[in-house]
């Protein structure tokens, strides 16, 4: 009963400060982090012995989860601070990502006398909004705080941790403990197919926007085939949701391997560590492409950043691949 009062609690929570949000006037007003930067000076340069972190949407798919993490770690790092942990829904995540245990948590630094101290979520493209929140962070100067970012903090990139979320992934005890169906003596090609939730409710645009055909990627998977130079034989592992039927298009592939039924972790640990990913637009996919030292092969139009580098190659809405030298 308890967590379940918490839930509530955070879902009007999150709902409050999303409507109130629309007016950015009234918006800060809401916080006590705002009323001390009032009367405090915001001279001071930056406390860098100071945390932030985020708040994770903990109703949210384990992409949307990941998103939000990274949001703390950017925002932490771009305001010169230490990024305080804050834990994933299913704990199991923390562990396989490599991510617990390497920044101290709350309640840690709540019991070395840090204060926690709520921040404006705010617009990272409206410098007003992202000075304000300056101001707050430099209004605590030479007092022990832990600043926590609203849930769906944004950080439109996310390629700007990547390096940090390798680090952690691939240094981490929890790859003693990965288990592949991948033949190293093969070229292991990973292709994620979103469907699932976005079946549901076809007159829903949050949905239909993330929908690509079957068409779509069997013209994407022909390309990369024809045009990868590998002395292994290629295999090709196929992460969906439903039956082989549905995905008749693909039959013509030899070495095929059907990842229907694969759980979550399993799914996102094979995409992280296939030679060459095709991804589909979805957190899903998109997370495991940040930690993939492979080829990466992305849907162009698609709402977070991409490295501009060799090992990142990008579609286009009819399914060109746009191949570089």
């Amino acid at each position: 009963m308890k967590e379940l009062i918490c839930k509530i609690k955070r879902k009007l929570r999150t709902c409050f400060v999303s409507k109130l949000y629309e007016n950015y006037r009234i918006y800060p007003l809401i916080y006590r982090s705002y009323w001390h930067s009032l009367f405090y000076s915001i001279k001071n340069e930056i406390d860098t012995n100071n945390y932030l972190t985020a708040l994770i949407n903990n109703g949210a798919g384990i992409g949307h989860q990941l998103a939000g993490w990274n949001s703390g770690l950017w925002w932490s790092k771009y305001f010169g601070m230490h990024h305080a942990y804050i834990g994933f829904s299913n704990s199991a995540w923390d562990k396989f990502l490599g991510l617990k245990g390497v920044d101290p948590n709350i309640k840690e630094l709540k019991k070395q006398g840090y204060i926690v101290r709520r921040l404006p979520k705010f617009d990272e493209f409206k410098p007003k909004e992202v000075q304000l929140v300056t101001n707050i962070i430099k209004s605590y100067t030479h007092k022990k705080v832990v600043f926590v970012c609203e849930q769906d903090q944004p950080y439109l990139s996310q390629i700007g941790t990547m390096a940090n979320l390798q680090a952690r992934f691939y240094s981490s005890e929890s790859r003693k403990e990965d288990r592949l169906v991948y033949d190293k003596h093969n070229f292991n090609i990973a292709i994620h197919v979103r469907r699932g939730d976005i079946m549901l409710d076809s007159s829903n645009p949050n949905l239909t926007i993330r929908y690509l055909s079957n068409d779509y990627f069997e013209k994407v998977l022909s390309q990369v085939v024809a045009h990868v130079s590998t002395d292994k034989p290629i295999h090709i592992y196929f992460f969906s949701q439903g039956k082989p039927e549905d995905y008749s298009e693909f039959t013509k592939f030899n070495n095929l391997h059907w990842c229907l039924d694969m759980g979550a972790i399993d799914s996102f640990m094979h995409m992280v560590y296939a030679d060459l990913l095709i991804t589909s637009k979805s957190s899903f996919s998109y997370k495991p492409a940040l930690l993939n030292r492979g080829i990466k092969v992305c849907p162009e139009n698609f709402w977070h950043g991409y490295p501009d580098s060799e090992d990142w190659i990008m579609v286009d809405n009819d399914g060109n691949v746009k191949w570089k030298q």
